[in-house]
């Protein structure tokens, strides 16, 4: 979708031309005197448009109107969370019949926060995935302009929100994807895509390169798959080199049978899905090509399938991770955390500030926080209070998580220095203690987004998340040289260089899902 950005009143946006017109009306009083919000006033006064966020009142060709529809919408405080109710209710009707031109205008100011919320939500329910469906209709909606009283000063704010929009999809496609269409290989190519836009570079490593690296944890997983593993290394460079960058560490399980423990059969298909962290790494990487912040990040996205052959990795096998240690594979539907433990002991070799790695890796989380937060373990107060306030900021909220010392207990083995799972009781929290074991060197989260990643049912789909968190937590960090400043990632308007190049490319050093146990 084509979005543009202009200074407009609700008088102006009358005149412009556009299939629909989007009035977003808020609790506060509507003082202009235009027929528009007028008739909008009289309706909230009369009770036909309740201050709810989310409630509509569509009318049809009024007068003085150039747009043939108009929907009034109400997003009740006006506060990122009720603006982006509003906005996608109404965006929502608005493409009910054909409409390629909308125009949104806020009745009353809007900062910052709310322009990009109101981005984010039109682009989510406008949303279409046609790649494996040929007949389809692809997205109506071709442009939409969002008004407001000063264009320039919620200018950097819109781009960035922009930006994080081209993130979600790029996510919510390879989220979407069949297997057969999402394969190790083809994420690989899609990574070397990326590396085509300013200061990004892409390395991807095969099974030789794995091999060498003593990375035998992840490439236990692959064996029993036909499909080659690909290690995926993304940088993307807009700080001095001395700058320690954040890293970001995607899981991608690209179809998880859960191996020898076999799955039920029973929505197996969804097991697609188990790559959302490394899709929602790629479109972090998406948004920066396009925000240019003045930071380093990395992105390490190990990726293989977790299929079932003769050669597949047996519970009760015993492999040696890159960092040395042992594990026992009691249940080889704990696949996820296998293939991150090597990622985060590749992740020292970078001395970063941050390690952050982002998996749909346990069914427990679903049932302690469902499809709402994310769930937030770290052994940095800092940075879980600087990914909790980013959550916040963007709206894809995460809620912290205890990794006390007890839950480890039941990991320990008579055979092997780990066990890769536990009991069921907290299997959340005892697999973020497994992943902790190799993250000791570093400031280090770990977001488990097996509830949040995508939806079942009718609305069944990859949802993005959480891109607009990592994108929200990294521009706090931008003019940050350490941890110590990561709690600005909520802060709106953080300076960065939106399109704009923020220096040459350079190299660093070389160097479960919903039912995983």
């Amino acid at each position: 979708m084509d979005f543009q950005l202009k200074t407009l009143t609700v008088a102006q946006a009358a005149a412009e031309k556009s299939d629909v017109l989007i009035v977003l009306a808020g609790s506060a009083p509507i003082v202009s005197k235009d027929p528009l919000s007028v008739l909008a006033a009289s309706a909230r006064k009369a009770g036909d448009l309740p201050d709810k966020a989310g409630k509509l009142l569509s009318l049809y060709r009024p007068e003085g109107v150039v747009a043939g529809r108009v929907v009034l919408a109400a997003i009740g405080d006006g506060k990122p969370a009720s603006v982006r109710s509003g906005v996608a209710a109404a965006v929502s009707a608005a493409k009910a019949q054909p409409a390629r031109r909308v125009t949104l205008v806020f009745a009353q100011p809007a900062d910052g926060p709310a322009v990009a919320a109101a981005v984010i939500a039109a682009a989510e329910a406008s949303y279409v995935y046609t790649t494996t469906k040929p007949k389809a209709e692809p997205r109506s909606i071709r442009q939409l302009t969002i008004g407001v009283a000063d264009a320039g000063a919620v200018s950097q704010p819109f781009d960035e929100a922009r930006a994080t929009v081209r993130g979600i999809e790029l996510a919510k496609e390879w989220g979407n994807r069949p297997a057969n269409h999402a394969t190790p290989t083809l994420l690989g190519e899609a990574a070397k895509e990326l590396g085509k836009l300013p200061n990004i570079k892409c390395e991807v490593l095969g099974p030789k390169e794995v091999e060498k690296l003593g990375m035998g944890s992840f490439a236990a997983v692959a064996q029993g798959s036909a499909q080659p593993l690909r290690f995926i290394v993304l940088r993307y460079q807009g700080a001095p080199k001395s700058q320690a960058p954040v890293v970001l560490v995607g899981k991608g399980i690209t179809f998880d049978t859960g191996g020898v423990s076999l799955k039920p059969a029973a929505e197996m298909d969804e097991m697609k899905f188990d790559m959302c962290g490394a899709a929602s790494v790629l479109g972090t990487f998406r948004a920066l090509g396009d925000i240019q912040p003045a930071i380093n990040v990395v992105g390490l996205i190990p990726s293989c399938e977790n299929m079932n052959d003769g050669r597949a990795v047996k519970p009760g096998d015993v492999v040696t991770s890159m960092s040395g240690q042992t594990i026992e594979v009691l249940n080889t539907d704990a696949e996820g955390r296998l293939i991150l433990c090597d990622a985060l002991t590749y992740a020292k070799r970078f001395e970063p500030a941050a390690v952050i790695d982002i998996a749909t890796l346990t069914g427990a989380c679903v049932i302690a926080l469902g499809g709402v937060r994310s769930g937030l373990f770290s052994s940095d107060d800092t940075l879980a209070a600087a990914l909790e306030a980013a959550g916040e900021a963007s709206q894809d909220r995460c809620w912290r998580m205890p990794l006390d010392d007890d839950y480890a207990e039941g990991l320990k083995s008579n055979f092997a220095d780990v066990a890769n799972i536990a009991g069921r009781a907290g299997g959340a929290i005892t697999a973020a203690k497994f992943l902790q074991r190799f993250a000791s060197d570093f400031a280090w989260a770990h977001l488990d987004i097996a509830g949040t990643a995508w939806k079942s049912g009718a609305a069944k789909g990859s949802t993005g998340r959480p891109v607009g968190l990592l994108v929200s937590y990294l521009m706090g960090r931008v003019g940050s040289t350490g941890a110590e400043d990561g709690t600005q990632g909520a802060k709106a308007g953080a300076k960065t260089k939106v399109g704009k190049k923020a220096g040459k490319s350079a190299a660093a050093p070389a160097g479960k899902t919903r039912t995983e146990k």
